[in-house]
């Protein structure tokens, strides 16, 4: 007789009631609540894989189900259920790279940033992908941990359940003025863990990545390069002109949408941008003048703008940029 285990719906109902979790103070709610937030991606945009990746999305459900579900003195830590959970059979880890040994030291995955590092992304079984992207499997999966888990929170869960803060931060994003921006993140900086701040940073910083190539419409500012694809790919890159590790700014004016390449020349400082929006050419590189991916060809060029003036790259920044490498 075959000991093979049909991983159907009542075996995943089983997993989930046998979750191994630490017993203290009425059990951690951490696995629950990160169950329940890749039940509200699946909800928000049923995910064609079973690759669950660290997203700005991710994070905010899990921020606001444990707001709305966790009433205990337990510490909200995204990285602990993330890493962990593949103690339940259901959920591997892919690392990154280079990074498989510092994946297995569990220690070193209680910090968000070394998480963030080590891991490419979670994998969950196949057979629970595709329960979860079933309406009414999803619903009784989610009514399960519910109950199981929360049965006091239940009504204020389905009152919130979708309910994220991300569209806030993107408005801040686009419309505070960077002074207002950095004293918000410094006093964060002040009121959160170590943790808990590092996730804010990660949701900004993912944020301010997809709202510069929106205001330039998915095109470099320089090249006039563009690709729409039906799959997630970008080859359009938000660049800070000043660095978020010197000016704590994720706001639209620090930003300026670029090819990878010349991301990576504006960051090194071999061009920059005028006061009239002109690119500039360091006089510190050479390159073979007819190569037809010269960045030479592009000097005195006029970037392209937003759509909005409030959006324009900070005069103030790319004036500072220039200074730091040498533009006269």
């Amino acid at each position: 007789m075959s000991n093979f285990k049909k991983k159907d719906l009542n075996h995943y109902l089983l997993k989930f009631k046998n979750l191994r979790r630490d017993r203290k103070n009425g059990g951690a709610p951490h696995k629950p609540i990160l169950l329940l937030s890749i039940i509200s991606l699946f909800e928000s945009n049923p995910l064609q894989t079973n690759q669950i990746y660290i997203t700005p999305e991710l994070i905010s459900f899990f921020k606001t189900n444990w707001a709305t579900l966790v009433n205990s003195d337990h510490h909200m830590i995204f990285a602990l259920p993330f890493y962990h959970l593949i103690s339940d059979g259901f959920w591997r880890l892919v690392a990154n790279p280079g990074c498989e040994k510092w994946v297995e030291a569990k220690s070193a995955m209680r910090s968000f940033s070394n998480l963030n590092t080590a891991v490419q992304y979670a994998e969950l079984d196949f057979e629970i992908t595709q329960l979860l992207k079933d309406l009414t499997n999803r619903e009784i999966l989610k009514k399960f941990l519910l109950e199981e888990y929360f049965p006091k929170h239940t009504y204020h869960f389905e009152n919130n359940s979708g309910h994220t803060n991300l569209d806030d931060i993107a408005n801040k994003i686009r419309e505070e003025s960077p002074t207002e921006y950095k004293q918000h993140l410094i006093n964060l900086k002040t009121e959160l863990d170590k943790n808990a701040y590092e996730e804010e940073i990660f949701i900004r910083g993912s944020l301010f990545k997809r709202e510069i190539p929106k205001v330039y419409n998915n095109t470099c500012s320089v090249t006039g390069l563009r690709i729409d694809a039906v799959i997630s790919v970008s080859m359009i890159d938000a660049c800070h002109i000043t660095p978020f590790s010197e000016s704590y700014d994720d706001t639209i004016s620090n930003g300026i949408a670029l090819c990878p390449n010349l991301h990576r020349a504006f960051d090194r400082g071999l061009i920059s941008i005028d006061a009239n929006y002109r690119v500039m050419i360091s006089s510190t590189f050479s390159e073979l003048s007819k190569s037809t991916h010269s960045i030479r060809q592009f000097e005195r060029q006029i970037i392209s703008l937003p759509d909005n003036p409030l959006y324009f790259p900070s005069q103030e920044n790319l004036a500072s940029h220039r200074k730091k490498y040498g533009f006269l």
